[in-house]
Formats: C-alpha cells, structure tokens, sequence
C-alpha cells in the first residue's frame, strides 16, 4: 500500500486549470464545427441550461445545506423577468436584461428564504414549495407579464449582442455556454472563497459556525440570493436559447425536482456533479427512447417513455444514495485514479 501511495504521489500533477481550458477550447473550436443542429438542440442546449441551475441548487443545497424544492420558480422569474425588460426598456441591451432579471430572481429567492433564519431540513424544504406556487400562480394569473398573451406562452426576443445575431443553432450554443463559463468560473471562486467556507461551515454545524463569528443569518440569505441569481440566469438560457418560447407551466415542480436530482446525482457540494447529473438527465431520455423503440417497438410510446424514465431515475437515485452518496463526480475520481494507478503500473 506504501508503495501504491508513492507512486501516486510522486505522478506528475497537473495544474487545475488544464482540464477546463481544454474542454473550453473543445467546447468553442471544435464543436461549433462538427456539432449537428439535433446535437445544439437536443442535448448541448438543454444541458448547459441544466447545468447552470444545478451549480445555483448546489451553491444552496450541496454547500450551504439549505434544502430548497423551488428551483423552478427562480427559473420562471429570470426567464419572465428578462422577456419584460427587453421588451419594455428600450436600449437596454441583451446582457443587461439578463444582468436584471438575475437580480429580480435573487431578490425572490431573498424573500422565499427568509423562512431558512427559523426552518431547517425537511420544513425549510416544504416552505419552499411557497414560491415554486406562488411564483407560477402569478406568472399565470397576471397576463401582464406574458405582454397580456392570451395562453401565457412568451416568445424569445432576437439574440444579438453587439450587432451580432445569434439566432441560429450554433450561435445560440455559444451564447449559452459563454454565460454558462462565466457563472461557473464565478460560482468555483465563491465556494474557494471565505464565504464558500462559511457556507460549509452553516451547513456542517450552524451552531459552531455561529460560535467563531460567521453571521449565520446573513450567510444563509446570500447563498438564497446567489442560488437564485444563477438559477434565474439559467431559466433565461432555457427560453430564450433552447426552447425559444415559453410558458409558466413548463417550470412547474417536476422541474424542480429535475434539478434536485441532478445535483444527487452528480454529487453534493461539487460544481463539476451538476454538469455530470445534467449530462445524465439530458441524455438518459434519449438514450432510453431508443433503446425502448429497438426493444418494443411502437408499443414504447411517449407515455410508456414517461413513466419508465421516472421509475429508472427513482432507482438510480436510491442506488447513488445508498452505494455513492458522493454522485457520479466521486465515481469518475475514483475512476481517473485506478487509470493513473494502471498506466503508471505499465
């Protein structure tokens, strides 16, 4: 064992940010080239929109400890938020609309966590559900915020930034994963952060964490305040550069409970577990469908897809909690070590 831990140890280490330069080089240089417009539309789109909400769920939930079931709502009020500011302030550019629509989410996620400074666990989490309802009772009562549409349903502005269309598929992509790398780079230096550690510290022990001097109420607000401000960024990639148009009904609480998922899945406390959980999440139902149709044919139908997707991710949900707590992040590290160990071992 002695000998394993050295060899280990004494394997050449990269630095950190290889890895993702790499994959950003990839994502921008060599996808937009190969990629197919299913490959955008489909998988790459929905994915990076995933994501994003996953990283604001884990900033919340993985790192601050606070359970919260209305990831949703936030991603209805930014994509809401931002279609009424770039429809109704002229001049106001793309980015500034998306900019203020964050903010309105992360004032609504302010208000909808302020239960947290008394409820804890599984009562925080039920008090959450307030603004996943009220939020989307709102958006569906007030026909102000669809510009008085008859059905509610939104349609997504024109993207363009600095005279730049980016209506197409591929510009669409690279809209979407600019501000997906962006958010994610700011999200890892947050939780590298003082204010990451005291999240850490809220959620291991808010006692103790109150004990050495973290103000705890403060703390618990701004995780709310951040989480929201990602996850409404990520409901304005999901309108405005993946589905295109929108309704209140499409961030209902099976999307909530989607991106609670993705964070489990992927692992807790973990930036990278919310684009593994989102990668699963995205393709498993492709992946599924095609299966299903080879097996049975027609009689695999969207219903049968449907509930066969939920009774599959319920199962894998359980098994990650009971053989890997840590998600699918802490497999693929266990992975990537057993490779270094065999090819050092040739």
């Amino acid at each position: 064992m002695a000998a394993i831990t050295s060899d280990l140890t004494s394997a050449p280490v990269l630095p950190k940010w290889i890895a993702p330069v790499l994959l950003l080089a990839f994502a921008y240089g060599v996808v937009p080239l190969i990629g197919s417009s299913y490959l955008f539309e489909a998988i790459l789109l929905p994915f990076l929109a995933l994501g994003l909400a996953g990283v604001g769920l884990n900033i919340l939930t993985g790192y601050a400890g606070q359970v919260s079931l209305g990831s949703a709502a936030f991603m209805a009020a930014g994509a809401f938020a931002a279609y009424n500011f770039n429809l109704r302030v002229e001049g106001l550019p793309l980015i500034g609309s998306i900019v203020l629509a964050g903010i309105v989410a992360a004032a609504i996620g302010i208000v909808f966590g302020l239960p947290s400074l008394r409820l804890k666990g599984f009562y925080l989490a039920v008090s959450t559900l307030a603004a996943q309802f009220f939020v989307q009772w709102a958006l569906t009562k007030f026909s102000w915020f669809s510009n008085n549409s008859a059905s509610g349903v939104i349609d997504a502005p024109r993207l363009s930034i600095g005279g730049l269309a980016l209506d197409g598929a591929v510009g669409r992509y690279l809209f979407a994963l600019t501000i997906v790398s962006i958010l994610t780079f700011l999200a890892y230096r947050l939780v590298s952060s003082q204010t990451g550690r005291n999240f850490i510290a809220i959620r291991d022990n808010e006692t103790a964490a109150r004990i050495i001097g973290i103000p705890v109420l403060k703390t618990k607000l701004l995780a709310f305040a951040i989480s929201s401000f990602i996850i409404g960024v990520a409901g304005v990639i999901w309108a405005f550069a993946y589905l295109r148009t929108v309704e209140p009904d499409g961030f209902d609480l099976d999307r909530s409970f989607q991106i609670l998922f993705i964070i489990i899945i992927g692992g807790l406390a973990s930036i990278r577990g919310a684009f593994f959980g989102a990668a699963l999440i995205v393709v498993f139902p492709l992946g599924l469908s095609r299966l299903g149709g080879f097996l049975l044919g027609d009689v695999f139908d969207s219903g049968v897809l449907d509930m066969s997707q939920r009774i599959v991710l319920g199962a894998l949900i359980i098994l990650f909690l009971i053989l890997e707590p840590d998600g699918l992040v802490a497999l693929w590290d266990r992975i990537r070590r057993r490779l270094l160990f065999a090819w050092q071992s040739t």
